[in-house]
């Protein structure tokens, strides 16, 4: 950032440099308000068109190796613990739209995934965030794979 301030502080002082040697001190002097705000115009575009494309440019991941992990076997499906499930009162529904939350699903995409309204999706989110008493969907997530609902 200093070296991009040092850079136009040195574009700054050659533009003026070239002013007092071309020898318009005349239209320094009669015009000097409009030349000075051009001069900050200029100066102000350029480090804004700068700044944009800078916050702007996209930045490539490359993948230098790919390294194959091999599975440990055959695995069980995930069950999740009857006992809690009895215990918290969550119901078979709202346990598949906690998972189908847990995967990333918004309101929508359940709705959709479970041809229901998204105000039914909403009611059995809220439902079973107080069963676990969570506040977010990030919480509630987190309680389920705790308590062992979700795997």
């Amino acid at each position: 950032m200093k070296r991009h301030v040092l850079i136009f502080g040195l574009v700054g002082g050659l533009l003026i440099v070239a002013l007092q040697y071309t020898q318009y001190r005349f239209i320094v002097i009669e015009h000097s308000v409009e030349l000075y705000s051009a001069l900050v115009a200029i100066l102000f575009a350029a480090f804004g068109i700068w700044l944009g494309l800078r916050i702007t440019r996209k930045r490539e991941t490359i993948v230098i190796k790919e390294v194959l992990i091999p599975a440990s076997g055959p695995t069980e499906p995930f069950v999740p613990n009857p006992a809690q499930l009895q215990a918290l009162g969550i119901t078979a529904r709202e346990l598949e739209i906690l998972t189908l939350v847990a995967r990333g699903l918004s309101n929508r995409e359940i709705a959709t995934q479970l041809f229901v309204s998204e105000n039914t999706v909403k009611t059995h989110c809220a439902r079973a965030f107080d069963k676990l008493g969570a506040a977010r969907r990030t919480q509630a997530v987190q309680r389920g794979k705790e308590l062992g609902l979700l795997p």
